[in-house]
Parts: C-alpha cells; sequence; structure tokens
C-alpha cells in the first residue's frame, strides 16, 4: 500500500499515518495506493496497474471494537456478521436463535439459544484478539 498524497510505501499494512509526509491514510489523489505512481487528478483508475481509485483505502472501513462488542453482547443473533457484510451466517445465527426462543419450552431449544450465544462471543472475542482481522469485502478492520 501506497500513501496517495506523496507515492510513499507504508511500512505495514495496518499504518494508519504516512511516516514521509504524515498524511492520514487515505487522503490525498496525488498517487496511485495500489502500485504508488503519480495519477492525474480526477482520474478514476491507474493508468499504470489499472485500480480504481474511488473508495481505496480507510475509507468505509469497520471498526473491530464495534464488531467484537456487537459479536459479544448480540452475536446470537447475528449482529456482528450482518454488520462485517457476512450475510449468511449472521441469517443463520438470527434463525436459530429466533427458532431456538420459540422452542424454548423444550431442552433442544435451550441448547440451540445457548449454542448460538456461545458462538457469537467466542466471534467476538476472536474479532477483538485479532483473529477475525477482515470484513467480508477483504478490507482490514479498523482499530
Amino acid at each position: 500500500m501506497f500513501c496517495k498524497n506523496c507515492g510513499q510505501q507504508y511500512v505495514t499494512d495496518e499504518a494508519v499515518l504516512c511516516v514521509k509526509c504524515g498524511a492520514q491514510r487515505g487522503t490525498g489523489s496525488n498517487f496511485c495506493p495500489n502500485c504508488g505512481q503519480p495519477t492525474q487528478p480526477g482520474s478514476a483508475v491507474c493508468l499504470n496497474c489499472g485500480v480504481s481509485l474511488n473508495d481505496f483505502g480507510v475509507k468505509g472501513q469497520k471498526s473491530k471494537i464495534v464488531a467484537g462488542l456487537l459479536g459479544i453482547f448480540l452475536g446470537a443473533f447475528g449482529v456482528h456478521n450482518f454488520y462485517l457484510g457476512y450475510t449468511s451466517k449472521a441469517v443463520i445465527q438470527l434463525v436459530c436463535s429466533i427458532v431456538g426462543i420459540v422452542l424454548s419450552c423444550i431442552v433442544i431449544g435451550a441448547f440451540l439459544v445457548l449454542g448460538m450465544e456461545i458462538w457469537g462471543l467466542v466471534e467476538g472475542i476472536m474479532i477483538l484478539a485479532g483473529k477475525i482481522d477482515r470484513d467480508a469485502d477483504g478490507h482490514l478492520l479498523a482499530s
């Protein structure tokens, strides 16, 4: 990843500031964030590597803290997975929890709800610990 302001390569993929110019990651429009080559003002794509210059970088990043806390407190309903864009997994968690609540008068329903709560809690802890560090689009979660 390269600074869009000066073209310098970031020290790590998690860097939030450029060490050369001090610009916040994702700001600027002079250089391609993928290859570091100069870009034309207002260009939609880099003429060197072909990557889209719109919505590249930290814009739209999801928060690791928010995702982790949603997993811990509302994980049984898949809220953290909806937030991260893992819709299929979130729907499974939501449906299982609703079915478990409806069937809670039966022992199986209580175990189903408990299982969903444990699943959400574990995923929330994994998000906060950094084991799950990307959303469904592959973007790193912001610290």
